[in-house]
């Protein structure tokens, strides 16, 4: 039987954080979930403007320690990917935010869906992605 791998990004490890029902829904049946360094860097960011930064980084750090996630790498294979993406949606008049074209190329490079709550990752053809509600 095939492993289920999915790509989070961040609106979907912020969702589970928040105790959202269906992202904890959906993550209950993923063998193995990913995220990039974007993705960490963008709740550590959200986490320093807020007031429960200690509390936060614990709960990303066990997040992040569970034997069914993995950080992937951003190489020279995700940044071709990421001009494709930059390439396409620029000609399509469909720009996204810059962060998240890194985390779609990731998703694109491995392979995965895009577990998300943002509905402009549905412009990034290249890519199968799940939305979900937060």
């Amino acid at each position: 039987m095939d492993r289920v791998r999915v790509m989070l990004d961040t609106t979907a490890v912020s969702g589970f954080f928040k105790g959202s029902e269906d992202i904890r829904k959906r993550l209950g049946v993923i063998d193995e979930l990913y995220v990039n360094p974007v993705v960490i860097g963008e709740l550590t960011a959200g986490f320093m403007m807020g007031n429960r930064e200690r509390k936060n980084r614990e709960i990303l750090k066990k997040f992040l320690s569970s034997p069914r996630v993995d950080i992937i790498d951003i190489d020279a294979e995700t940044s071709e990917r990421y001009g494709a993406i930059v390439s396409y949606l620029r000609r399509k008049g469909s720009p996204i935010p810059t962060n998240d074209i890194w985390i779609a190329a990731s998703a694109m490079q491995y392979g995965l869906s895009l577990l998300t709550s943002d509905r402009h990752y549905l412009e990034v053809t290249q890519i199968l992605v799940d939305f979900c509600e937060q």
